[in-house]
């Protein structure tokens, strides 16, 4: 039995290069490693989880890893819709060159899907009860390399304002599913990405990067990242030959930064990065 298990661990996939635009040189998270992605509303933070879904439950032949995902939706806001047709329009480029039908695009966005595991919680306690049973499905299942989390703050004033005056309280329930959390990323070696608003903000005048990357969930949560990615809009310069266009041409045209901070033992250092939102998805510049 215990042989078996360690070789379910051994066959789960590493995410190192899930990405190697976003992360530095070293390459990104290895197996049992955390990235949270931080910013304010409006600063392509979804779009960006999609994006790294896409490459996970994609072929290899459209540039994707195969591998299995475990979605926590806690803020309700996943678009099946808009993440379908971005897999749909990565399927398309990378299959363009095989005798590919639309039937057998179908096929594969179905079998891409697959790969998808969608959890709804509509409050902290239904997120530790969930990573609880994800347990069992992480034994079942060797080939689930990545749990993402949209958002792992959600529920920050729910719980602080159930808690009273007691700080400890506020933090409890998180504290508790980030231990779980720590577990999970030792036993089954795998990968997370979490999402975390922006909660607090400068009060006058525009943020410096000290305020916005300020750390305010729990200790046991700070700990567990290792990657931090901080998600910011890029203002960008006016074109007067494109006025005419309307707000879909400036929306198209909208920057996106990222600064990448990497702290593991295996990954230390920084990288930035520039992204539009299309159609399509993510393109980086």
């Amino acid at each position: 039995m215990c042989r078996q298990l360690f070789a379910r661990l051994e066959a789960r996939r590493c995410l190192k290069d899930i990405e190697p635009r976003l992360f530095p040189d070293d390459g990104g998270p290895e197996q049992g490693e955390v990235v949270e992605v931080y910013g304010p509303e409006g600063t392509g933070k979804t779009e960006l989880l999609y994006h790294l879904l896409s490459r996970c439950v994609l072929p290899e032949v459209a540039g994707g890893l195969e591998v299995d995902v475990v979605f926590v939706d806690t803020d309700h806001s996943l678009d099946m819709f808009r993440l379908a047709s971005v897999l749909d329009s990565r399927l398309t480029a990378g299959l363009s060159t095989s005798s590919s039908s639309a039937g057998s695009n179908e096929a594969a966005l179905r079998l891409c899907l697959s790969r998808l595991l969608v959890v709804h919680c509509s409050s902290s306690s239904q997120l530790l009860l969930t990573l609880h049973f994800l347990e069992t499905t992480l034994c079942s299942r060797p080939s689930l390399a990545l749990l993402l989390i949209d958002s792992i703050s959600t529920f920050y004033w729910s719980d602080r304002s159930e808690g009273g005056a007691n700080v400890s309280t506020h933090e409890e329930k998180l504290s508790k599913s980030s231990e779980l959390l720590g577990r999970l990323l030792r036993d089954y070696r795998i990968t997370i990405f979490a999402a975390c608003h922006a909660i607090r903000r400068s009060t006058s005048g525009p943020p410096s990067s000290s305020e916005t990357d300020r750390p305010y969930l729990c200790r046991p949560w700070q700990r567990l990242v290792t990657h931090r990615l901080l998600c910011s809009r890029q203002e960008a310069e006016p074109d007067r030959t494109a006025s005419d266009r309307g707000a879909e041409e400036q929306r198209r045209r909208q920057v996106f930064r990222v600064h990448c901070t990497s702290s593991s033992s295996g990954a230390k250092g920084s990288r930035t990065s520039y992204f539009r939102v299309t159609d399509g998805g993510v393109e980086f510049i």
